[in-house]
C-alpha cells in the first residue's frame, strides 16, 4: 500500500511563481515542496493518494504523479 505521493510539474515560462502560490494553496497536507530547474515544482506528501492537476494556464506539459511506500529511515553521518 502506497503512503506517499511524487508530484512533478513544469510551469509555463514565467509562471513558476503563480503554480508555487497555486500549489501551496491547494497542499494541505503533511507535504515537502521542492523547486527544480525548468521552471519545475515537486511535492512529497504523505498520507495522500493524488493531489488535483493545478489550472492549465500555469502548466507547460501534464502533471506526473507517483506513489510509493515508505521502506526506512537511514540516518547519516
Amino acid at each position: 500500500m502506497s503512503d506517499t505521493l511524487m508530484w512533478e510539474v513544469r510551469a509555463v515560462p514565467g509562471r513558476r511563481d503563480d503554480l508555487l502560490r497555486w500549489v501551496e494553496a491547494t497542499v494541505q497536507r503533511e507535504a515537502d515542496i521542492y523547486l527544480g530547474g525548468q521552471d519545475r515544482i515537486v511535492v512529497i506528501a504523505r498520507g495522500v493518494a493524488k493531489l488535483p492537476d493545478p489550472p492549465e494556464e500555469l502548466v507547460a506539459r501534464p502533471v506526473h504523479q507517483w506513489p510509493f511506500q515508505h521502506h526506512r529511515r537511514v540516518a547519516g553521518e
